[in-house]
């Protein structure tokens, strides 16, 4: 029987190496890879077609010993029909930082596009690719971070498989960036098995050493259909510090256009 599956392993001069080297034995593999894109592709999905969105939040730091500092912000996003969502962050206080905004446009088949306004200098700043993965005001998320999610955005997904995650199921998936400079090598994304509503995702730096954990909890549904998280938490594993956003309202369909997120939106909102 052994000689047997060793003939059939050389029919017509293969060898097991041949079909490892032209993938005719990788068929888990693309498996693995087409149903980790799925499943993130399925929890995106899920959450279009909400047109735009107003959503005040707290954002809290804290530092290694526990001290913490309030802040209190803005976000409006838009969808955009083929391409990214754009968003548009404004803090309100403390006054320290009163006015200063960061324009977002996320884009699917080219570098997302940021801006950032400083009330202080009363200057437009492009932030350049190279500091998308620096922090953002202080804070435990990185401009990269601030973006839509877009299955444009990574090159590669692969199924890890399930596990428990709180009361409920996720599916587990690893996914790595397009952009070369990102901050991550890869990510570990949670995904609850219900309403494909992303839990947790583990973000790992260029070493590939753990760096940061963002948890969503305190999910509301909203017009029946669009699930929010009202408490994101981005932990850094390195630092040991932690930032928090608990969503305080949200309002659909507040009727934002275009010229709500041009360059001259940036003061406008001062």
């Amino acid at each position: 029987m052994k000689k047997f599956f060793v003939q059939i392993l050389r029919i017509k001069g293969f060898s097991l190496a041949y079909l490892f080297i032209f993938g005719l034995l990788s068929f888990p593999t693309f498996a693995s890879e087409e149903q980790g894109r799925e499943i993130i592709q399925e929890a995106i999905a899920r959450d279009n077609g909400f047109g735009d969105t107003v959503t005040d939040l707290k954002m809290t730091l804290l530092n290694a010993e526990g001290q913490e500092s309030h802040r209190y912000l803005k976000i409006s996003t838009l969808e955009v029909a083929g391409d990214g969502d754009k968003l548009l962050t404004f803090f309100e206080q403390p006054r320290d930082i009163k006015g200063t905004a960061l324009l977002a446009f996320t884009h699917l088949d080219r570098d997302d596009e940021q801006w950032i306004y400083l009330p202080a200098s009363r200057r437009v700043k492009r932030i350049s690719s190279s500091n998308k993965s620096g922090s953002f005001m202080g804070s435990e998320f990185a401009y990269e971070d601030l973006a839509s999610e877009e299955i444009e955005k990574y090159k590669m997904y692969n199924y890890l498989g399930e596990k428990p995650c709180g009361q409920q199921s996720c599916f587990i998936v690893e996914r790595k960036p397009v952009d070369k400079e990102s901050g991550y090598a890869r990510q570990i994304v949670w995904i609850d098995k219900d309403f494909y509503r992303f839990i947790r995702i583990d973000y790992y730096d260029r070493r590939n050493a753990l760096l940061k954990t963002r948890t969503f909890d305190d999910y509301q549904l909203y017009m029946d259909k669009y699930w929010r998280s009202l408490e994101i938490t981005m932990k850094n594993h390195q630092s040991n510090k932690t930032t928090k956003l608990l969503v305080r309202n949200i309002q659909f369909q507040a009727g934002l256009t275009d010229r709500d997120f041009d360059i001259a939106a940036l003061k406008r909102t001062r």
